[in-house]
C-alpha cells in the first residue's frame, strides 16, 4: 500500500474520533448564543465531512473497507441548512448533539463499520 494511504487512512481515523466533541461545541455555541462561532464550526464541519466522504471513496477504490454512509451525511445536512434558514437554533443544537453526534460516535476505523 501507498504511503499516500496509509496517510489518508491515519487522517480519516484521527478526523472520525474528534467529529463527536466538534459536534457537542457547535450544539453549545447554538445554545449559548454564540450563533457566529457556531455557524463557522458549521462551515468547518461541512468541509471535513465532504473530505471524508472523498477520503471514503478514495480508500473504497484501494480495496479497504470503508463503510462511512454518506447518504446520512447528506440528509443531516440538508437538515443544518433547513434549520438554519427558519433560525432554528435548538434545532441545529439538538441535531447536532443528538443524531450527528450519535451516528459519528459509532463510526469506528476504517477496517470496521457505521452502523447507523
Amino acid at each position: 500500500m501507498s504511503e499516500v494511504l496509509y496517510e489518508v487512512i491515519e487522517s480519516y481515523n484521527e478526523y472520525i474520533k474528534k467529529i463527536p466533541d466538534g459536534c457537542q461545541k457547535i450544539a453549545d455555541d447554538f445554545r449559548e448564543n454564540q450563533i457566529t462561532n457556531g455557524l463557522k464550526k458549521i462551515m468547518d464541519f461541512s468541509d471535513g465531512v465532504q473530505w471524508l466522504s472523498e477520503a471514503s471513496d478514495l480508500l473504497n477504490k484501494n480495496s479497504l473497507t470503508v463503510q462511512l454512509k454518506t447518504e446520512k451525511i447528506h440528509e443531516f445536512l440538508e437538515e443544518i441548512n433547513h434549520g438554519l434558514e427558519i433560525q432554528d437554533y435548538v434545532l441545529v443544537a439538538d441535531m447536532f448533539e443528538y443524531e450527528i453526534q450519535a451516528f459519528f460516535k459509532e463510526c469506528q476505523a476504517v477496517t470496521d463499520s457505521c452502523t447507523q
